[in-house]
């Protein structure tokens, strides 16, 4: 059964790259995904994770491990220690943060697996890319768990430690292996609930790191382009993605910088009270919170400002070629009347002003006996005076500047758009805040 799986996998291939001795983009035009493809990976850390809504049993059953682990365990074990207990006066905001925490990316993750792993990876977008784009974007899926073990481990086996620490010194229980259970339970919960964060913020990292390729590809091959119309609709193509992508994180987003927001400055209000007792042993896993919420909320808002980046960028690169084709147009008409260059309608350069379409020789003003059959009113280029189709290339070229300049695409949060200028807005604002708690309570002005 495992050989006829394989086979029938190795047969379909793979979702990104192309099989060899094939050009065409046809082949991803599939929207079936199978076993042996790049996101098995994926699927499989999502089903280690119970996180799998791909039919109702699964989906029940992942709705279960969600409640006893972010909810029902960290409650339990509070709940069970003994009034005897040393005290650990900031557990409670600790265990609210990474809760509600969770609970936002878990349902951001249930509401955002509904269109599919495929279409939300944005992979059957991918047949409209170059090779290079899809190879790029192949090694970052499997780059993508190495980034999130980067951020899961030392925060897990940070809190493991701090667990093992306090429950050895403190002894709660009489019982050493209820100790031990405890334990383990209060960190299989803290594992469980940093996952869920850090998987979707990781996966909003893959997401855009698409885009970037796209826009890196996309401007490197600018002046290659043949048609000003291609260029056009290749940055449409990707603006709509990017408000797609948008559409489907906001919500998110926005809830993330909220909840770590308001948590940050409990944190902050709570260390700074007066008489606080603040040590490795009270505060240690508040710090750990803290850094793992920081760290998913930079990864998001450091993802979405640089594909806006990239996106924006653009606009100078179109410029660029804009003033060189234009530059180049009228060294080439004083210079070379005929070049020999290859045909080029967007790019324009002057010798499509000289060149006569295929199929149509004349003696180079076109009055053979047909000409009085066409319209007066159409425009044949290919009669046109040098100064004439300039002109027009001119016009395209600038018309699409235009459009650039005043169609920003990027990563937008319910219309505000996720770029540097908002990073600094908000890091002000953040700062601010701060300042002001800070002289509330420890006289800092």
């Amino acid at each position: 059964m495992a050989d006829n799986r394989s086979a029938a996998a190795a047969a379909v291939g793979p979702l990104l790259l192309p099989r060899k001795k094939s050009s065409s983009a046809a082949q991803y035009t599939r929207s079936a995904s199978h076993a042996g493809d790049e996101l098995r990976s994926f699927r499989a850390c999502l089903r280690w994770m119970c996180i799998d809504h791909t039919d109702g049993p699964r989906s029940a059953g992942s709705w279960a491990v969600f409640f006893l682990l972010a909810v029902a365990a960290p409650a339990a074990v509070t709940l069970a220690l003994p009034a005897s207990a040393p005290p650990r006066p900031l557990d409670g905001q600790v265990q609210v943060s990474l809760t509600l925490a969770a609970t936002l990316a878990f349902l951001s993750l249930c509401s955002l697996l509904r269109v599919g792993l495929r279409r939300l990876l944005c992979i059957d977008r991918l047949r409209h890319d170059s090779d290079e784009v899809r190879a790029g974007y192949t090694a970052q899926l499997n780059r993508s768990f190495r980034v999130l073990a980067c951020f899961l481990a030392p925060c897990s086996l940070a809190d493991a430690a701090y667990k093992v620490y306090w429950y050895w010194i403190a002894a709660p229980f009489r019982s050493p292996w209820w100790n031990a259970a405890a334990c383990a339970l209060e960190t299989a919960s803290w594992v469980y609930r940093t996952a869920v964060f850090f998987m979707i913020c990781v996966l909003f990292r893959v997401i855009c790191y698409l885009q970037v390729l796209r826009m890196v590809g996309f401007a490197r091959e600018f002046g290659r382009f043949a048609d000003v119309a291609v260029v056009l609709e290749h940055h449409r193509r990707i603006r709509d993605q990017l408000r797609r992508i948008s559409h489907r994180y906001r919500r998110f987003i926005i809830f993330c910088l909220v909840l770590v927001t308001a948590s940050q400055f409990s944190a902050l209000l709570a260390t700074t009270r007066p008489h606080a007792r603040i040590n490795i042993a009270t505060a240690g896993e508040l710090a750990l919170c803290s850094v793992s919420l920081v760290a998913g909320l930079l990864v998001c808002l450091h993802s979405a400002a640089k594909i806006t980046h990239k996106t924006q960028a653009i606009t100078s690169v179109a410029a660029a070629w804009h003033a060189d084709a234009t530059i180049h147009a009228f060294d080439n008409d004083l210079e070379d009347p005929d070049p020999a260059l290859p045909t080029a309608t967007g790019y324009l350069a002057p010798a499509n002003a000289y060149r006569v379409a295929p199929g149509e020789e004349s003696d180079g003003y076109g009055d053979d006996d047909d000409d009085d059959t066409r319209s007066e009113d159409s425009i044949d280029e290919s009669k046109l005076v040098p100064f004439q189709v300039n002109n027009m290339c001119f016009q395209k070229r600038q018309a699409l500047v235009n459009y650039l300049e005043n169609n920003r695409a990027g990563i937008t949060v319910y219309g505000f758009v996720v770029d540097r200028t908002w990073l600094h807005a908000l890091f002000m604002i953040e700062f601010s805040l701060v300042m002001w708690l800070l002289g509330k309570t420890v006289g800092i002005s």
